[in-house]
């Protein structure tokens, strides 16, 4: 199988005899719950090794498809997003603001003491 590598900027491919994926059984999802400290009981630990297998057959059947031809995609987009300039927009109001504020003191707002 191939893949493209971004650090490497190049197409790699991996080893044939990797290892496939296996069936989750109840049993393994229940241990998996048990290390991510989650409580399932019986039921839904089939019910969860059924989807879970579902969707690895999923991911299995994507291993099928040819990608030779496809030319790796580093964005979608054409073009870069336009950045906009980094320019100040507003103006300072903090001597308006102070000036309505109950009590301020070298630039600070004093507020009354919530803890004792």
């Amino acid at each position: 199988m191939k893949f493209f590598d971004t650090e490497l900027g190049k197409v790699m491919s991996t080893s044939s005899d990797a290892p496939q994926t296996a069936d989750l059984n109840a049993q393994t999802v229940s241990q998996i719950a048990n290390l991510a400290r989650l409580s399932l009981n019986d039921t839904q630990s089939a019910e969860y090794a059924q989807s879970l297998n579902k969707i690895l057959g999923m991911m299995e059947s994507l291993k099928g498809i040819n990608t030779d031809d496809v030319e790796p995609l580093k964005s979608p987009f054409d073009n870069p997003q336009p950045l906009r300039t980094d320019a100040v927009t507003e103006s300072n109001h903090r001597d308006e603001y102070q000036a309505i504020a109950p009590a301020t003191e070298a630039g600070l707002y004093l507020v009354p003491r919530v803890i004792e």
